[in-house]
Formats: C-alpha cells, sequence, structure tokens
C-alpha cells in the first residue's frame, strides 16, 4: 500500500489551502478528490469574490476581516497572477438596506468612497477559482500528490494509521469536503448545503471593478474588441433541486446583473453550480475531531449541560476537519488553513469560534 504522512480529502479552496500551507513541514502529502479536477464543486462554483462584511462589531464580522485582509495579502504575494485587486461597489438594494449601510459607519472597518448609487470599497477584489487551486498545488512541487477520481468507499483506523480504500495509508487524516462531512460518523458534524450558481458571459458592457447588489458582477477581462468576459453570482437554495433549472437560474442571475447595469449583447458562456457549506452557526469548524462516544463514556453528564474543560475531550488519532466556510470560502480559507496546519505542527491554539468543541457541546446537551 502506498504510505503518506498526510491525506487531504477534498481538493477546493480549502483542501488546496491546506496543502499549500502543509507543504512547508511535509514532503509527503497526498491530496484526493472524487471529481476529475480541483475546484469542480463548490469552489469551482464560486464567484471567488472578496469584499468586506459590512454590519455592528461581532465575532463573525471579526473573523471575516482578519480572513480578508490576511486572505488578500497572500493571494496577492504567492499569486498575483490569479488575483484582481480591483475593488468593490456595494449598492444597497432598497431604502431600508441604505439605512441599514449607514448605521454601520461608525463601524466599518475599511476605506470606503461613495460612487453614484453605492460605495466603493478599494479592499475587494475577485479570485480566478479553478486557476488558483491549480497554482496552489503545482508550487508544492514534489511534496504534494494528487490523486482525482478517487471515491472513498472505505475509510478504517489501524496501529495509529489511516486506510483508504484498503490501498492507501496515512498518518494523519485532514477532511475538506465541504458539505459532505460523512466521513466519520459523529452526530455534532452537522453542515447545511446552500446550493449556488454562477454564470460566465461575454457582454458588450465593461465593468472597471466589481459590483455587488442582489447578485455579484465581476470586473471584466477583454474578449476582442467588441466582447468583454464577466461573472455573475450566485444563487441561494436550500434544496438540490434548485439548482436544476439551469434556464431559471440563469435569467434569475441576467435580470439581478441588468438591475446593477444594462447588459449589452449578452451571451451565456458556462454555468457552474455547487453546494456551499454552512454550519449551523455559520462559523467554520476547524480542528482535530471529537470522539463522542469515548468523551461520553468518561463524561456521561454532559448530556446534562455538565461542562467539561475542551481539553479533556477524547479525539480521534491525528484526525483533522476544515469546512463551513459557507459563501466565503476564498475570504475565509488562506487564513483557517494556517490555523489548522499551525496547530497540527506546532500546536499553535485554534480560535475558539471556530473549533469543533464548539459544535460538540453544542449538540450534546440536545441528547435526550
Amino acid at each position: 500500500m502506498d504510505s503518506y504522512d498526510y491525506i487531504i480529502v477534498g481538493a477546493g479552496i480549502s483542501g488546496c489551502c491546506t496543502a499549500y500551507e502543509l507543504s512547508k513541514y511535509s514532503d509527503n502529502i497526498l491530496i484526493v478528490d472524487k471529481l476529475s479536477n480541483t475546484a469542480l464543486g463548490a469552489s469551482g462554483a464560486a464567484g471567488a469574490f472578496l469584499s468586506p462584511l459590512l454590519g455592528k462589531p461581532n465575532q463573525f464580522k471579526d473573523l471575516v476581516t482578519k480572513s480578508l485582509i490576511y486572505s488578500t495579502n497572500f493571494y496577492k504575494q504567492n499569486f498575483p497572477y490569479f488575483i484582481n485587486c480591483c475593488g468593490t461597489t456595494r449598492i444597497p438594494q432598497d431604502r431600508d438596506d441604505e439605512e441599514k449601510f449607514q448605521s454601520y459607519i461608525p463601524f466599518m472597518d475599511f476605506e470606503y468612497e461613495k460612487e453614484d448609487s453605492g460605495y466603493y470599497f478599494k479592499i475587494g477584489s475577485v479570485v480566478d477559482s479553478f486557476k488558483m487551486c491549480q497554482a496552489m498545488l503545482e508550487s508544492c512541487n514534489d511534496q504534494v500528490t494528487s490523486q482525482f477520481d478517487f471515491e472513498i468507499s472505505k475509510l478504517s483506523h489501524e496501529d495509529e494509521k489511516w486506510i483508504l480504500n484498503d490501498s492507501i495509508i496515512a498518518k494523519n487524516i485532514i477532511i475538506t469536503t465541504g458539505s459532505q462531512i460523512d466521513l466519520i460518523d459523529e452526530f455534532y458534524l452537522k453542515m447545511r448545503a446552500v446550493w449556488g450558481m454562477r454564470i460566465d458571459i461575454s457582454t458588450r458592457s465593461s465593468f472597471e471593478h466589481n459590483y455587488h447588489k442582489a447578485c455579484s458582477i465581476s470586473v471584466s477581462k477583454k474578449i476582442d474588441e467588441k466582447l468583454n468576459f464577466v461573472s455573475i453570482g450566485a444563487t441561494h437554495h436550500r434544496e438540490k433541486t434548485g439548482v436544476e433549472d439551469i434556464e431559471a437560474n440563469v435569467e434569475n442571475l441576467l435580470t439581478k446583473a441588468n438591475e446593477i447595469s444594462f447588459l449589452d449583447e449578452v451571451t451565456v458562456l458556462n454555468h457552474y453550480k455547487g453546494a456551499r457549506a454552512c454550519s449551523v452557526d455559520y462559523f467554520p469548524m476547524v480542528g482535530e475531531i471529537i470522539d463522542s462516544k469515548k468523551t461520553l463514556e468518561e463524561f456521561p453528564y454532559m448530556v446534562n449541560g455538565t461542562n467539561v474543560e475542551n481539553h479533556r475531550f477524547s479525539r480521534y488519532n491525528n484526525a483533522y476537519i476544515l469546512t463551513g466556510v459557507g459563501g466565503r470560502g476564498f475570504v475565509l480559507a488562506p487564513y483557517l488553513a494556517k490555523q489548522l496546519v499551525e496547530n497540527i505542527i506546532n500546536n499553535q491554539e485554534i480560535e475558539s469560534t471556530i473549533t469543533v468543541d464548539r459544535l460538540f457541546k453544542r449538540e450534546v446537551k440536545r441528547i435526550k
């Protein structure tokens, strides 16, 4: 059997960022995905826009702000060809939305300028999702091996090693599979899939930077003297059936985009769909996976609300997870992957708001 120090399951933006960070410490890493290439799921369907979260101070806004600063610098420094730091104009959808924006002004984390009916944020940018993920893996040289079209039918743990399909062995496993987190059966590992679509179009219209209202429009790229390439995203559906009606979703996106600016001579070039992974409290899930059976055998009174310190929980040997990045995957993933890898390698503490622990403690109280 092939043997690795680390196996990363899932080659979207979270998996690729994790591989990139791990490659600084190990030259024996395997990343696998059930699809035929990287970023063909939710990451490929994402608009990959990087923009501020507006609102009054709260822990999630703080997380997004820190991640946006870190990730923007990360992409610019390491993969400058696949990020366009063009800025983003946020346009209020109606009068109530405008009033909300005004109430957020005292709490703005980034500079902005009034622009026509909207507000321009210089920090805004857009990433080429597919090329960015590819570039990350390619930059790891021989330290990371990729294996695609790899469907995991069996995962077992023997002699402190993880075994995939009775053919691959690893000391450590890291799950970055988005909303599909059933490889390890744990009741507290809950993700909600929010299905979305992005379309790429050609149009005579041009855009100097990104725009966001009810949907997002990317900065345009020249195709020829007359036409420009533009991406528009994204729809939001709680059920997969919501994205199956391609024609209706395309029409919906074009209608919303035309409310931002008239699109002249549009041709739809392609569409992409995928399921964004959202946890029950919207925060990401990062860290070593808790073995609930062993933990509750030792501390059965947790189901009654008795607090047990996190460091006393039993955990699966060398099994980690990074998921729940929602619609802000390209903002959050570099920042979260850095934290996870530093935790694995250097025992650096992960922020409490994003750990697996908080969801375990939440869900264990619901056991009856």
